[in-house]
């Protein structure tokens, strides 16, 4: 979970949401692939912590699908992302701060309960809660002080 948070600070200094996702073969110990948020950065809106770690993990391994490996992410997934995790067929999933907002596993449309979902991996969440949490907190307030960004037309 540690590398996955300093993918999010990375995420933070470049002005993305500091979010950090890794991915780890637990037979192993070996880290596969780590990423944080570049949405901004890459001007995609799919750029997610969690689906960079999927894509980099998937490359490394010329699949597809990434049976056994489990994702660490400083954030409760959004939709995408926990669809991104069952279609990975991912074995576990740890999150640190829950999302009643945006978040798809504990809340929301809770996406792997849904009879439609092919792959419901183990889930935990609140693994490093607070730390996760602050650093949310944090950069958003630090962009609301900021003010409004302004566009260049």
């Amino acid at each position: 979970m540690d590398i996955a948070f300093a993918e999010a600070a990375a995420a933070a200094v470049r002005g993305e949401v500091p979010v950090g996702a890794v991915i780890i073969d637990p037979a192993t110990g070996r880290v596969l692939a780590a990423a944080g948020n570049r949405t901004e950065e890459l001007c995609d809106p799919t750029a997610h912590a969690e689906v960079l770690a999927i894509r980099q993990a998937a490359a490394l391994l010329g699949s597809p699908r990434l049976p056994g490996l489990d994702l660490y992410v400083t954030l409760e997934p959004c939709a995408l992302c926990a669809a991104s995790i069952s279609f990975a067929r991912l074995r576990r999933l740890y999150f640190g701060a829950y999302d009643p907002k945006g978040g798809a596993v504990d809340h929301g449309p809770r996406f792997f309960q849904q009879p439609t979902c092919h792959h419901a991996p183990d889930h935990y969440g609140g693994l490093g809660e607070g730390r996760a949490a602050a650093l949310l907190r944090d950069f958003f307030k630090d962009r609301r002080q900021a003010g409004p960004r302004t566009e260049v037309t």
